[in-house]
């Protein structure tokens, strides 16, 4: 077992020198902060994630949970972790004082749920649901809920879940068919099924708190017509606890993630289930789109954060293994160099480190949008939040796909070691294998990213993006040994705005299925660019300290990998942005359906 999963220098340089967090504190709502109280959270989750996670990160693999007698079976550490979790004031973190929260910035809440997932990926979706499902209670929820459900939630005494998909639909919500009929006291009776749901059903917790997309009878076909529901495992009854014919049918048992049971649900079988309209009726999907946005930025760091423990484990790996020789040594009778000094596998460790840091970087970029645009007002409030939507799928997507390559980057290091159960490479491999399928696919996402977010208010989200990264670039020129960096991130975006603009060509001639085709490869292209731009601000941060001076060996050698990693980002990476653009901008498309099939 590896004996790390992620870096608290880079954790902090990236919360100090890259991003500025502390500046959030300047703002009266996060006043109570300072650079101090966010070292200590950092410090605070590292140390949690040493004590519950960690050790059990495996064990919690190979004992999953079972559906015996009704009731879904976890590993005994679940109480344990959420219990910690709540205790320290984690699944609650953002919420505002006044209620119960430490109102902490989103920023560094994402940085603590990262430390948390590298440590222990599998058993995050507990809390992290918990939260998702109380916040969206918080905002749209009567007194009612709030007083019943949310506390309990906060508290780490009930389970939250988010109940969306159905076998018939799948990812899409338009067909889903879970109905809701008004019943008395206010309340709806719910009859359908709901699949996957991740944390759906178990026995560490009183209570699980589903909130649930149905469709109240006569509402209108479509999105138009779902509403959310609170629908409780059990329901509050005169102070009691009283069963609400929500039953598991069955535990998929998955690929990864194996420590959150993932549930086939039955609700209304015994015609006695009820729930609770969340805010109006037929606005449902708008309002679960708050829980699905935060869960997706949530799945890029889970991403990340695998990708984290796999770097670590393949780098102190390569550190100890020794094997061969370096190829200029023709001598067989001199002892093994260690597997770091051979090329192939430094470059595996390259793209490990830029994949993990890159994208970590942005994640905590996307997260300082949400706070900015949380504490300001007007004009620079929106423009928060036009960047905050542009870089939420970018910010799922692209850690979620690298971090697969960069997981088996790893597992290569490893070599058949890495196939073995005795190193965690096998299982983060499986692990991070969902991460591009939860909360929408990578087509999904690459669908909005094209066909929404490049187009709302008239392109003016990329507009934004543009300029904004143009500042890090007039930077980056400034310094000499980070001018040619400036100049190909300069062309790349040059690169991109005509691409781009290509493709809203073709969207302007009205036939979406010809303009989205290639969604997921453009995803990619701008992807590539996203991440070429956090790496030439961690160059830049890297490159003031390195010239100020006056650090230690070990501070040193930190700076010039930041420098290493991203100049191996720039050659190795961005190269593959070329052919990219020469498919995006190809008049021959071959997928789209023709009336004759000769594909298949």
């Amino acid at each position: 077992m590896a004996k790390h999963y992620a870096s608290i220098r880079n954790a902090k340089f990236l919360t100090h020198e890259v991003h500025d967090l502390s500046a959030l504190t300047k703002h009266e709502y996060f006043a109570h902060h300072d650079r101090e109280s966010f070292d200590m959270m950092i410090d605070a989750a590292f140390q949690l994630a040493d004590t519950h996670l960690f050790p059990y990160f495996a064990d919690m693999d190979r004992n999953e949970p079972e559906l015996k007698d009704g009731v879904v079976k976890v590993h005994p550490q679940v109480k344990n972790i959420i219990r910690a979790m709540a205790e320290g004031g984690w699944i609650n973190a953002t919420v505002p004082l006044e209620q119960g929260g430490m109102q902490l910035p989103e920023s560094i809440n994402a940085l603590g749920q990262f430390i948390f997932q590298a440590a222990n990926n599998s058993a995050m979706p507990f809390t992290g649901l918990t939260a998702g499902a109380a916040n969206l209670i918080r905002t749209f929820g009567n007194d009612f809920l709030k007083q019943t459900y949310m506390e309990r939630m906060y508290s780490g005494e009930w389970q939250g879940t988010m109940a969306l998909t159905e076998p018939q639909a799948g990812s899409s919500l338009s067909d889903i068919v879970t109905t809701a009929e008004p019943a008395e006291d206010g309340m709806y009776k719910i009859k359908g099924q709901k699949i996957f749901i991740s944390a759906g059903d178990l026995d560490a917790v009183d209570n699980v708190v589903h909130l649930l997309l149905a469709r109240i009878k006569g509402a209108p076909a479509g999105t138009k017509g779902i509403s959310l529901f609170v629908v409780p495992k059990k329901r509050v009854v005169n102070g009691t606890l009283v069963d609400n014919d929500v039953l598991p049918a069955g535990v998929y048992h998955k690929m990864g993630q194996k420590a959150t049971p993932a549930m086939h649900l039955m609700m209304g079988e015994n015609d006695n289930c009820y729930g609770y309209l969340v805010g109006e009726p037929n606005k449902g999907l708008s309002y679960m789109f708050q829980m699905m946005n935060e869960a997706r930025i949530l799945v890029g760091i889970t991403a990340a954060a695998i990708a984290s423990a796999a770097y670590h484990a393949s780098l102190e790996y390569a550190k100890e293994r020794p094997q061969g020789r370096r190829l200029n040594e023709k001598n067989p009778l001199n002892p093994p160099t260690l597997i770091i000094n051979h090329p192939d596998v430094k470059r595996l460790l390259l793209f490990q480190k830029a994949v993990v840091e890159g994208s970590l970087s942005l994640l905590l970029e996307t997260a300082k949008y949400a706070d900015l645009a949380h504490i300001t007002q007007g004009e620079e409030k929106e423009n928060n939040l036009l960047m905050l939507e542009l870089l939420t799928p970018i910010a799922k997507t692209y850690p979620s796909e690298a971090g697969i390559a960069s997981v088996s980057a790893g597992l290569q290091c490893l070599g058949g070691y890495g196939f073995c159960k005795d190193f965690p490479l096998e299982q983060l491999y499986r692990d991070i294998r969902i991460t591009a399928i939860y909360e929408g696919t990578t087509a999904i996402q690459s669908l909005d990213l094209l066909g929404r977010k490049l187009t709302m208010q008239n392109g003016k989200a990329g507009v934004l993006y543009m300029q904004t990264v143009a500042k890090t670039v007039q930077e980056a020129a400034t310094y000499d040994a980070l001018k040619k960096y400036a100049g190909i991130m300069e062309s790349q975006m040059r690169n991109l705005q005509k691409v781009t603009a290509h493709l809203m060509g073709l969207a302007q001639k009205g036939d979406a299925e010809l303009f989205l085709a290639d969604a997921t490869l453009y995803m990619e292209l701008f992807s590539l660019n996203a991440i070429a731009w956090q790496w030439l601000k961690q160059g830049i941060a890297a490159h003031k300290a390195l010239v100020v001076g006056g650090l230690s060996e070990d501070e040193t050698a930190f700076y010039e990998s930041k420098l290493q990693a991203m100049k191996y980002f720039f050659h190795y990476e961005i190269p593959k942005a070329q052919g990219l653009s020469t498919r995006l901008t190809d008049s021959e498309i071959i997928t789209i359906a023709q009336d004759k099939e000769v594909l298949v």
